[in-house]
Protein backbone atom coordinates (compact mmCIF):
# COMPACT_ATOMS: atom_id res chain seq x y z
CA UNK A 1 0.00 0.00 0.00
CA UNK A 2 2.56 2.44 0.93
CA UNK A 3 5.32 1.58 -2.13
CA UNK A 4 6.69 4.37 -3.86
CA UNK A 5 5.68 4.40 -7.26
CA UNK A 6 6.17 6.80 -10.50
CA UNK A 7 3.88 5.50 -13.09
CA UNK A 8 0.55 6.81 -11.62
CA UNK A 9 -2.04 7.99 -13.84
CA UNK A 10 -4.22 10.55 -13.96
CA UNK A 11 -7.11 8.47 -13.78
CA UNK A 12 -5.44 6.23 -10.89
CA UNK A 13 -4.73 9.28 -8.62
CA UNK A 14 -8.69 11.14 -9.60
CA UNK A 15 -10.18 7.63 -8.43
CA UNK A 16 -8.22 7.96 -5.11
CA UNK A 17 -9.32 11.30 -4.47
CA UNK A 18 -12.76 10.58 -5.43
CA UNK A 19 -13.30 7.74 -2.66
CA UNK A 20 -15.79 8.00 -0.29
CA UNK A 21 -14.00 10.22 2.40
CA UNK A 22 -13.66 7.77 5.46
CA UNK A 23 -12.37 4.85 2.97
CA UNK A 24 -9.87 8.06 1.65
CA UNK A 25 -8.59 8.81 5.14
CA UNK A 26 -8.08 5.37 6.43
CA UNK A 27 -6.46 4.47 3.63
CA UNK A 28 -4.33 7.32 4.05
CA UNK A 29 -3.80 7.56 7.62
CA UNK A 30 -2.38 3.85 7.33
CA UNK A 31 0.28 5.15 4.58
CA UNK A 32 0.83 7.92 6.74
CA UNK A 33 1.70 5.55 9.87
CA UNK A 34 3.99 3.39 7.83
CA UNK A 35 6.48 5.67 6.81
CA UNK A 36 6.30 8.53 9.27
CA UNK A 37 5.66 9.39 12.97
CA UNK A 38 1.76 10.69 13.02
CA UNK A 39 2.63 12.27 16.16
CA UNK A 40 5.70 14.68 14.68
CA UNK A 41 5.04 17.66 12.19
CA UNK A 42 8.02 19.69 10.89
CA UNK A 43 7.80 23.11 11.59
CA UNK A 44 8.99 26.09 8.79
CA UNK A 45 9.28 29.66 8.55
CA UNK A 46 8.81 31.46 5.33
CA UNK A 47 10.91 34.59 5.16
CA UNK A 48 10.27 37.15 2.51
CA UNK A 49 14.07 38.21 1.64
CA UNK A 50 13.39 40.68 -1.28
CA UNK A 51 9.43 41.08 -1.65
CA UNK A 52 7.79 42.47 -4.82
CA UNK A 53 8.50 43.25 -8.19
CA UNK A 54 8.94 40.47 -9.85
CA UNK A 55 8.70 40.34 -13.72
CA UNK A 56 6.45 37.20 -14.14
CA UNK A 57 2.56 36.99 -14.33
CA UNK A 58 1.90 34.73 -11.81
CA UNK A 59 -2.11 34.76 -11.55
CA UNK A 60 -1.87 34.26 -7.84
CA UNK A 61 0.73 35.96 -6.92
CA UNK A 62 0.51 39.59 -5.09
CA UNK A 63 4.01 40.11 -5.83
CA UNK A 64 3.86 40.39 -9.47
CA UNK A 65 5.08 43.96 -10.74
CA UNK A 66 2.34 44.10 -13.62
CA UNK A 67 -0.71 43.89 -10.80
CA UNK A 68 -1.72 46.85 -8.18
CA UNK A 69 -1.78 44.99 -5.11
CA UNK A 70 -0.48 47.31 -2.55
CA UNK A 71 1.97 45.03 -2.25
CA UNK A 72 5.47 46.71 -0.68
CA UNK A 73 8.37 45.95 -2.39
CA UNK A 74 11.73 45.62 -0.28
CA UNK A 75 15.23 45.05 -1.15
CA UNK A 76 17.53 42.27 -0.45
CA UNK A 77 17.72 41.84 3.09
CA UNK A 78 21.27 41.86 4.63
CA UNK A 79 22.79 38.69 6.51
CA UNK A 80 22.37 40.54 9.64
CA UNK A 81 18.93 40.95 9.28
CA UNK A 82 18.28 37.51 8.35
CA UNK A 83 20.28 36.19 11.36
CA UNK A 84 18.19 37.86 13.52
CA UNK A 85 15.03 36.54 12.40
CA UNK A 86 16.23 33.32 11.63
CA UNK A 87 16.82 33.77 15.90
CA UNK A 88 13.51 34.12 16.52
CA UNK A 89 12.26 31.55 14.32
CA UNK A 90 14.25 28.69 16.50
CA UNK A 91 13.30 30.29 19.34
CA UNK A 92 9.70 29.81 18.01
CA UNK A 93 9.99 25.86 17.39
CA UNK A 94 10.85 26.27 13.67
CA UNK A 95 13.64 23.81 12.45
CA UNK A 96 13.90 24.86 8.77
CA UNK A 97 13.67 28.55 7.34
CA UNK A 98 12.78 29.15 3.25
CA UNK A 99 14.46 32.15 2.38
CA UNK A 100 12.04 33.51 -0.53
CA UNK A 101 13.23 35.83 -3.44
CA UNK A 102 10.45 37.27 -5.67
CA UNK A 103 13.14 36.89 -8.49
CA UNK A 104 11.98 34.89 -11.95
CA UNK A 105 15.74 33.29 -11.92
CA UNK A 106 18.71 33.76 -9.91
CA UNK A 107 21.41 35.68 -11.55
CA UNK A 108 24.90 35.53 -10.89
CA UNK A 109 26.44 38.65 -8.98
CA UNK A 110 26.13 40.32 -6.03
CA UNK A 111 22.94 39.50 -4.98
CA UNK A 112 23.48 35.71 -5.57
CA UNK A 113 26.46 36.13 -3.48
CA UNK A 114 24.57 37.84 -0.51
CA UNK A 115 22.09 34.73 -0.55
CA UNK A 116 24.91 32.56 -0.38
CA UNK A 117 26.51 34.25 2.69
CA UNK A 118 22.46 33.87 3.80
CA UNK A 119 22.52 29.87 3.86
CA UNK A 120 26.11 29.91 5.42
CA UNK A 121 24.89 31.43 8.01
CA UNK A 122 21.57 29.53 8.87
CA UNK A 123 23.17 26.52 8.34
CA UNK A 124 25.53 27.37 11.07
CA UNK A 125 23.16 28.26 13.37
CA UNK A 126 22.38 24.15 12.97
CA UNK A 127 18.80 25.27 11.39
CA UNK A 128 17.80 23.46 8.20
CA UNK A 129 17.62 26.10 5.24
CA UNK A 130 15.40 26.37 1.89
CA UNK A 131 15.30 28.73 -0.58
CA UNK A 132 12.66 29.34 -3.05
CA UNK A 133 14.94 31.76 -5.69
CA UNK A 134 12.84 31.01 -9.31
CA UNK A 135 14.67 29.01 -12.09
CA UNK A 136 18.50 28.19 -11.55
CA UNK A 137 21.50 26.46 -13.23
CA UNK A 138 23.51 23.44 -12.37
CA UNK A 139 26.35 25.70 -11.74
CA UNK A 140 24.21 27.63 -9.39
CA UNK A 141 22.43 24.70 -7.76
CA UNK A 142 26.40 23.13 -6.87
CA UNK A 143 26.83 26.62 -5.49
CA UNK A 144 24.02 26.40 -3.09
CA UNK A 145 24.80 23.08 -2.22
CA UNK A 146 28.34 24.34 -0.95
CA UNK A 147 26.72 26.87 1.09
CA UNK A 148 24.95 24.25 2.94
CA UNK A 149 21.67 24.15 1.39
CA UNK A 150 19.23 22.00 2.68
CA UNK A 151 16.50 22.22 0.40
CA UNK A 152 15.24 24.25 -2.17
CA UNK A 153 12.12 24.73 -3.64
CA UNK A 154 10.14 25.15 -6.78
CA UNK A 155 6.69 24.44 -7.15
CA UNK A 156 5.17 23.00 -10.19
CA UNK A 157 1.75 25.04 -9.26
CA UNK A 158 -0.60 22.85 -11.25
CA UNK A 159 -0.68 20.33 -14.07
CA UNK A 160 1.13 21.37 -16.89
CA UNK A 161 -2.53 21.79 -19.02
CA UNK A 162 -3.59 24.18 -16.88
CA UNK A 163 -0.65 25.59 -15.56
CA UNK A 164 -1.13 27.29 -18.90
CA UNK A 165 -4.41 29.51 -17.31
CA UNK A 166 -2.07 30.49 -14.85
CA UNK A 167 1.05 31.84 -15.92
CA UNK A 168 2.42 32.80 -19.45
CA UNK A 169 6.07 34.09 -19.02
CA UNK A 170 7.55 30.49 -18.33
CA UNK A 171 6.77 27.15 -19.28
CA UNK A 172 6.34 23.90 -17.45
CA UNK A 173 9.36 22.59 -18.49
CA UNK A 174 11.43 25.38 -16.79
CA UNK A 175 10.19 24.51 -13.47
CA UNK A 176 11.16 20.96 -14.64
CA UNK A 177 14.63 21.30 -15.81
CA UNK A 178 15.15 23.80 -12.61
CA UNK A 179 14.29 20.95 -10.11
CA UNK A 180 16.37 18.50 -12.54
CA UNK A 181 19.89 20.95 -11.95
CA UNK A 182 18.87 20.49 -7.95
CA UNK A 183 19.07 16.92 -8.26
CA UNK A 184 22.30 16.91 -9.49
CA UNK A 185 23.72 17.98 -5.87
CA UNK A 186 22.97 16.46 -2.51
CA UNK A 187 20.31 19.12 -1.78
CA UNK A 188 16.64 17.83 -1.02
CA UNK A 189 13.56 18.86 -3.66
CA UNK A 190 10.60 20.80 -2.16
CA UNK A 191 8.01 20.96 -5.19
CA UNK A 192 3.85 20.93 -4.89
CA UNK A 193 1.48 23.61 -5.91
CA UNK A 194 -2.02 25.46 -5.04
CA UNK A 195 -5.50 24.34 -5.49
CA UNK A 196 -8.51 26.36 -5.92
CA UNK A 197 -6.80 28.43 -9.08
CA UNK A 198 -10.14 27.15 -11.12
CA UNK A 199 -8.26 23.97 -11.66
CA UNK A 200 -10.53 21.04 -11.89
CA UNK A 201 -10.24 17.70 -9.89
CA UNK A 202 -8.39 16.00 -13.27
CA UNK A 203 -6.07 18.66 -12.82
CA UNK A 204 -5.76 17.86 -9.37
CA UNK A 205 -4.51 14.69 -10.50
CA UNK A 206 -2.27 15.52 -13.15
CA UNK A 207 0.19 17.93 -10.42
CA UNK A 208 0.05 14.43 -8.52
CA UNK A 209 1.50 12.88 -11.01
CA UNK A 210 3.89 15.38 -12.15
CA UNK A 211 5.48 15.14 -8.99
CA UNK A 212 5.28 10.95 -8.45
CA UNK A 213 7.02 10.90 -11.89
CA UNK A 214 10.18 12.70 -10.27
CA UNK A 215 12.54 10.28 -9.60
CA UNK A 216 13.24 10.28 -6.47
CA UNK A 217 9.98 11.89 -5.35
CA UNK A 218 10.22 15.48 -3.47
CA UNK A 219 11.18 14.79 -0.09
CA UNK A 220 8.70 17.72 0.77
CA UNK A 221 5.52 18.90 -1.03
CA UNK A 222 3.52 22.00 0.03
CA UNK A 223 -0.16 21.74 -0.68
CA UNK A 224 -1.61 25.35 -0.78
CA UNK A 225 -4.97 26.41 -1.00
CA UNK A 226 -5.46 29.60 -2.76
CA UNK A 227 -4.91 33.17 -0.87
CA UNK A 228 -7.10 35.30 -3.44
CA UNK A 229 -5.62 38.35 -3.00
CA UNK A 230 -7.53 41.97 -4.97
CA UNK A 231 -5.45 43.17 -7.48
CA UNK A 232 -4.74 39.68 -8.97
CA UNK A 233 -6.24 37.78 -11.60
CA UNK A 234 -7.61 35.70 -9.01
CA UNK A 235 -9.07 37.89 -6.99
CA UNK A 236 -12.58 36.57 -7.23
CA UNK A 237 -11.63 32.47 -6.82
CA UNK A 238 -13.83 31.27 -4.03
CA UNK A 239 -12.08 29.66 -0.55
CA UNK A 240 -11.18 26.24 -1.25
CA UNK A 241 -13.42 24.00 1.15
CA UNK A 242 -11.54 22.42 4.03
CA UNK A 243 -13.35 19.07 2.55
CA UNK A 244 -11.18 19.94 -1.02
CA UNK A 245 -8.00 20.56 0.99
CA UNK A 246 -8.08 16.85 3.48
CA UNK A 247 -8.86 15.14 0.05
CA UNK A 248 -5.97 16.55 -1.69
CA UNK A 249 -3.62 15.76 1.48
CA UNK A 250 -4.78 12.34 1.82
CA UNK A 251 -4.30 11.96 -2.02
CA UNK A 252 -1.03 13.67 -2.05
CA UNK A 253 0.05 11.13 1.30
CA UNK A 254 -0.96 8.06 -0.59
CA UNK A 255 0.57 8.90 -3.89
CA UNK A 256 4.05 10.14 -2.71
CA UNK A 257 3.93 8.09 0.34
CA UNK A 258 7.67 8.86 1.50
CA UNK A 259 7.06 12.78 1.35
CA UNK A 260 6.66 15.46 3.74
CA UNK A 261 3.46 17.22 2.76
CA UNK A 262 3.19 20.41 4.20
CA UNK A 263 0.12 22.32 4.85
CA UNK A 264 0.79 25.69 3.48
CA UNK A 265 -0.86 29.10 2.69
CA UNK A 266 -4.87 29.23 3.07
CA UNK A 267 -4.44 27.75 6.90
CA UNK A 268 -5.85 31.12 8.61
CA UNK A 269 -9.08 30.01 6.73
CA UNK A 270 -8.96 26.24 8.17
CA UNK A 271 -10.38 25.76 11.75
CA UNK A 272 -8.43 23.37 14.52
CA UNK A 273 -10.30 20.47 13.63
CA UNK A 274 -9.94 21.06 10.01
CA UNK A 275 -6.16 21.24 10.06
CA UNK A 276 -6.57 18.36 12.83
CA UNK A 277 -8.27 16.05 10.00
CA UNK A 278 -5.70 17.15 7.43
CA UNK A 279 -2.73 15.79 9.92
CA UNK A 280 -4.52 12.32 10.37
CA UNK A 281 -4.86 12.42 6.69
CA UNK A 282 -1.05 12.62 6.81
CA UNK A 283 0.04 16.52 6.69
CA UNK A 284 3.28 15.86 8.45
CA UNK A 285 4.82 19.76 7.92
CA UNK A 286 3.57 23.79 8.38
CA UNK A 287 4.74 26.70 7.53
CA UNK A 288 4.28 28.98 10.86
CA UNK A 289 4.86 32.67 11.55
CA UNK A 290 2.38 35.29 11.03
CA UNK A 291 2.95 35.58 7.13
CA UNK A 292 3.75 33.50 4.39
CA UNK A 293 6.07 36.13 2.33
CA UNK A 294 2.88 38.74 1.83
CA UNK A 295 -0.30 36.74 2.66
CA UNK A 296 -1.48 36.05 6.40
CA UNK A 297 -0.88 32.62 8.51
CA UNK A 298 -1.44 31.73 12.13
CA UNK A 299 0.04 32.88 14.84
CA UNK A 300 3.07 30.95 16.00
CA UNK A 301 1.51 30.77 19.28
CA UNK A 302 -1.47 29.48 18.29
CA UNK A 303 0.05 27.14 16.48
CA UNK A 304 1.75 25.62 19.49
CA UNK A 305 -1.35 25.85 21.37
CA UNK A 306 -2.88 23.38 18.56
CA UNK A 307 -0.12 20.86 18.43
CA UNK A 308 -0.40 20.45 22.42
CA UNK A 309 -3.83 19.98 22.22
CA UNK A 310 -3.35 17.43 19.36
CA UNK A 311 -0.12 15.73 21.40
CA UNK A 312 1.74 16.86 18.42
CA UNK A 313 5.49 17.43 18.08
CA UNK A 314 8.02 19.76 16.62
CA UNK A 315 9.97 17.47 14.31
CA UNK A 316 14.36 17.60 15.33
CA UNK A 317 15.80 19.71 12.48
CA UNK A 318 18.20 17.40 9.84
CA UNK A 319 15.90 14.24 11.02
CA UNK A 320 14.97 13.20 7.69
CA UNK A 321 18.83 14.06 6.59
CA UNK A 322 22.38 14.68 7.80
CA UNK A 323 23.35 18.56 8.24
CA UNK A 324 24.85 19.87 5.11
CA UNK A 325 28.44 20.51 5.65
CA UNK A 326 29.04 24.87 4.45
CA UNK A 327 32.42 25.26 2.68
CA UNK A 328 33.69 28.56 2.86
CA UNK A 329 33.08 31.14 -0.06
CA UNK A 330 36.99 31.58 0.14
CA UNK A 331 36.77 27.61 -0.50
CA UNK A 332 34.38 27.21 -2.76
CA UNK A 333 34.85 25.04 -5.71
CA UNK A 334 32.08 26.27 -8.07
CA UNK A 335 32.63 30.20 -9.11
CA UNK A 336 29.95 32.39 -10.86
CA UNK A 337 30.16 31.41 -14.67
CA UNK A 338 28.53 34.80 -15.04
CA UNK A 339 25.58 32.56 -16.99
CA UNK A 340 22.89 34.16 -18.77
CA UNK A 341 20.27 31.63 -19.30
CA UNK A 342 17.10 31.58 -22.02
CA UNK A 343 14.62 30.09 -19.57
CA UNK A 344 11.75 30.24 -21.85
CA UNK A 345 9.06 32.78 -22.77
CA UNK A 346 5.71 31.30 -23.86
CA UNK A 347 4.31 33.74 -26.16
CA UNK A 348 0.12 32.86 -25.23
CA UNK A 349 -1.60 35.54 -23.56
CA UNK A 350 -3.99 34.93 -20.57
CA UNK A 351 -6.80 37.37 -21.05
CA UNK A 352 -7.62 37.42 -16.89
CA UNK A 353 -3.89 38.06 -16.40
CA UNK A 354 -3.63 40.59 -19.37
CA UNK A 355 -6.93 41.86 -17.98
CA UNK A 356 -5.30 42.68 -14.13
CA UNK A 357 -2.44 44.34 -15.69
CA UNK A 358 -4.58 46.85 -17.56
CA UNK A 359 -6.60 47.56 -14.41
CA UNK A 360 -2.99 47.92 -12.66
CA UNK A 361 -1.70 50.44 -15.05
CA UNK A 362 -4.72 52.81 -14.81
CA UNK A 363 -4.46 52.11 -10.53
CA UNK A 364 -0.92 53.27 -10.51
CA UNK A 365 -1.67 56.13 -12.63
Amino acid sequence: MSEVRHNWTKEEVLEIYNKPLMELLYEAATVHRKQHDPNVVQVSTLLSIKTGGCSEDCGYCPQAARYHTNVEGNDLMTVNQVKAQVLRAKESGSSRVCMGAAWRNVKDGPEFDSVLDMVRTVNNLDMEVCCTLGMVTENQAKRLAEAGLYAYNHNLDSSEEYYKEVISTRGYQDRLDTISNVRKTNVTVCSGGIIGMGESALDRAGMLVALSTLNPQPESTPINALVAVEGTPLEDEKPVEIWDMIRMVATTRIVLPETQVRLSAGRTQMSREGQAMCFFAGANSIFAGDKLLTTPNPDVNEDMKMFKLLGLNPQKPFTKKVQPETVAAEDSKYKSLEEKPKWTRPDHKIVRNEAAKQKGKILKG
